[in-house]
């Protein structure tokens, strides 16, 4: 039994106490959610200024209208699951398959669009009531983050079309002539995987088409092994793959506004309409001259430079490593098929599939730094793919002849820039497994640290 004194000294040890360790988080948890909800409420704001419903609209729409994606919300109830016991997981796909059914009836009869998801939303959202008014401590705040990390899912992805709307108003320039440029140095690789992905036929394309569209579940079942184990420790691990995910959507749209592009199937291709400067592609290289800023339509996204599809799937691919050998596998083949679906459906050029890659490294070294202590080698690893990441930008932009005109020179060049940041992030980050840092449990003292590699 412990005494009453040593109760005491417990609660005035407010320096190694729960309340010690509770303090600076809430804090961060409650900036971060000011931050959000101020960017969601801006987007929403931009979006009815442009005639269309913004994020915070499209997702309180789908609790009762036909939902755009019902296999992202389902994947986003999936996560939201993890922090449930088995029982509750049975309850939940239950409840939410009955709703649909309901859904599902019910727009048959009156003749309206047909689609499922509504009642995964309406079980996510059920959820997060229960956290508020039946759960307290430690529980409360566990469902509470399994739930807002099933809305950020779903909620990152309107996002995304927001900003990608506001991206094709707001940029009515575009910079295609500067990176198929400097693309030459690089062989053309958009035009070499178009035509490959033709001659592959049908079957190919539909292969690539399901990759391409389907990667946010490959997303969801690379996260569901990793948070596997949150329900029976209580806590979600330091790190994991949702959070790149969403900081990547977060940053990326920003290098869209500053770096407009809209593709070769668009500025070269049949695609482009009157927009287009030829139907060059992808049987026809563009030809070199002088690079200019270009215009374009006004629907069109600029969501070219860099490749965030690429950055997704090598996001995959990362988290996978760690999995058995079946998702190892499989986070290859997403890779390699998102690679090729991306160029070859003439959505990016290859200087947007090394930025890509560059942009993706970085952002997941800082969120692995974060969770494991930052020191003199993330800051090194971070710093240094960030400034190869803005060379890039600039060599896109500035000296796009003369990587055209000396291809020898720049191609590798460029190919070697990603290669010292892959590996200097594969090397910094085996170190940082080798050398594991302690982490402290909710309750815990600083002596009873347990040590976790992330």
């Amino acid at each position: 039994m412990i005494s009453k004194a040593s109760r005491t000294l417990s609660r005035r040890d407010g320096g190694t106490g729960t309340a010690a360790w509770r303090r600076p988080r809430v804090v961060l948890w409650t900036a971060a959610s000011v931050v959000t909800l101020g960017f969601l409420i801006g987007l929403e704001i931009a979006a009815r200024g442009y005639g269309t419903r913004g994020p915070i609209a499209a997702q309180a729409r789908e609790v009762i209208f036909a939902p755009q994606s019902g296999t992202v919300l389902y994947a986003a109830m999936a996560l939201m699951m993890v922090v449930l016991t088995w029982r509750q997981r049975f309850i939940a796909i239950g409840a939410a398959i009955g709703i649909d059914l309901v859904f599902w009836l019910v727009r048959w009869l009156v003749g309206a669009e047909m689609m499922y998801g509504n009642g995964a939303l309406l079980v996510t959202l059920a959820c997060g009531v229960i956290a508020l008014t039946r759960r307290t401590g430690r529980e409360r705040a566990l469902l509470l983050q399994g739930v807002g990390l099933a809305l950020l899912l779903v909620t990152g992805r309107k996002t995304g079309y927001t900003w990608l709307l506001i991206t094709s108003k707001t940029r009515p320039m575009v910079l295609d002539q500067y990176v198929a440029t400097a693309d030459h140095a690089l062989g053309n690789p958009s035009w070499v995987a178009g035509r490959i992905v033709e001659a592959t036929g049908v079957v190919g394309f539909r292969v690539l088409e399901f990759v391409y569209i389907q990667l946010a579940v490959m997303a969801v079942i690379v996260a569901l092994y990793q948070l596997r184990n949150v329900a029976a420790e209580r806590r979600f691990p330091s790190h994991h793959l949702v959070r790149t995910f969403l900081v990547i959507g977060l940053l990326g749209p920003g290098i869209y506004m500053i770096f407009p592009v809209v593709g070769p199937i668009f500025a070269y291709g049949a695609d482009g309409g009157q927009w287009a400067l030829a139907d060059l592609w992808p049987n026809t290289p563009p030809p070199l001259g002088v690079p200019l800023p270009m215009p374009f339509d006004g629907f069109t996204p600029r969501n070219c430079m860099p490749s965030l599809h690429t950055a997704w799937a090598t996001v995959i691919f990362i988290h996978s490593r760690k999995g058995p050998r079946a998702l190892r596998w499989a986070g290859t083949f997403w890779l390699i098929a998102t690679l090729g679906a991306t160029l070859g459906f003439g959505y990016h050029y290859g200087a947007d599939i090394i930025a890509g890659v560059v942009f993706t490294l970085t952002i997941e070294a800082g969120l692995r730094a974060l969770a494991r202590g930052w020191d003199r080698s993330a800051t090194v690893l971070v710093a240094s793919g960030a400034a190869v990441f803005v060379a890039l930008l600039l060599a896109y932009r500035y000296l796009s002849t003369q990587m055209a005109a000396h291809p020898w020179l720049f191609g590798p060049l460029v190919v070697l820039s990603m290669v010292a940041v892959i590996y200097g992030y594969v090397r910094t980050t085996r170190a940082w497994e080798r050398t594991p840092v302690p982490v402290r449990l909710p309750g815990q003292r600083r002596e009873q640290q347990q040590p976790e590699l992330v």
